[in-house]
């Protein structure tokens, strides 16, 4: 791979700014079907209280809230917070009434009894510079103000092989080593999922698949897509930038097509837990 190569895909900024943006507009689309997935079966909608542990930029809550459900989200990045609030809390849409915060559940939650009917996890790092493991005490604590049976959302990647973008990101996971980096991406295990909700207290009532292919007008949108994720974040640190693009160029190459768009078929799993008896 050339300088040149690795130039023109490399992004024109790759401040945390920057990567919040390319993160909201360019790769949380990449998940919408596995929101409405979980929507569809839960029935949200009118009436809905919906926590989002993890909430992004936004477009999850937003997804939520056109439903008719209303909706409370939190996040450790106030970079991507701050895109949901442009998102969510202009004019009169349908998020206007939105509670954001950033942090915990605490964050947007009353200090006691049921607030919410449906909480949501769908990023297992909570981007808490933690393992996955760590969404357990968040995800406890929200479920301390959801009533028994409450439904708790928690999602993953599927199988490696079903998973095109596993290539990119044990891209970030080699690159990263011998840093125990946290957010570097591994595969995911057949019982993470469940690992974590019976950790929180949760009892694992069902899963499914759900496709979510990513897809980019070009490699450069592709590269600036991955790097907005935070898996590569370990990686840059590690090495440096010019490095992790390279290499991350290289492993999308097989999925360019042929008029210069990259497609990636995915399957997330996700599963539904249930809150088994009131903790305050």
């Amino acid at each position: 791979m050339t300088p040149t190569l690795v130039r023109r895909h490399r992004p024109s900024s790759t401040s945390p700014e920057s990567r919040a943006r390319d993160w909201a507009e360019i790769q949380e689309r990449m998940l919408v079907p596995l929101y409405e997935a979980v929507y569809e079966r839960l029935e949200v909608g009118d009436g809905t209280r919906l926590l989002s542990l993890g909430c992004g930029s936004g477009l999850a809550l937003l997804l939520a809230a056109a439903r008719g459900a209303t909706v409370l989200g939190v996040d450790r990045d106030e970079r991507r917070l701050a895109l949901a609030r442009e998102r969510l809390l202009r004019g009169d849409g349908p998020a206007a009434g939105a509670r954001l915060g950033v942090g915990g559940p605490a964050a947007v939650l009353p200090g006691t009894g049921p607030a919410v009917d449906v909480i949501t996890a769908f990023d297992p790092l909570f981007r808490a510079g933690g393992t996955a493991r760590d969404l357990a005490p968040a995800l406890a604590e929200a479920a301390a103000h959801a009533g028994p049976g409450s439904p708790v959302v928690l999602a993953g990647w599927g199988p490696q092989e079903r998973c095109a973008a596993s290539g990119a990101l044990r891209v970030a996971a080699r690159l990263a080593d011998p840093m125990c980096a946290p957010a570097r991406w591994r595969p995911s295990g057949r019982d993470d999922l469940e690992d974590i909700a019976r950790a929180a207290g949760l009892v694992p009532d069902g899963s499914g698949r759900v496709a979510c292919p990513y897809g980019y007008a070009d490699l450069a949108s592709a590269v600036r897509g991955l790097l907005s994720t935070g898996a590569f974040d370990a990686a840059t640190r590690a090495t440096d930038e010019e490095q992790v693009v390279k290499e991350l160029v290289e492993a999308l190459h097989p999925y360019v097509r042929a008029d210069g768009t990259v497609w990636m078929p995915n399957v997330f799993r996700y599963l539904i837990a249930r809150v088994t008896v009131r903790r305050r």
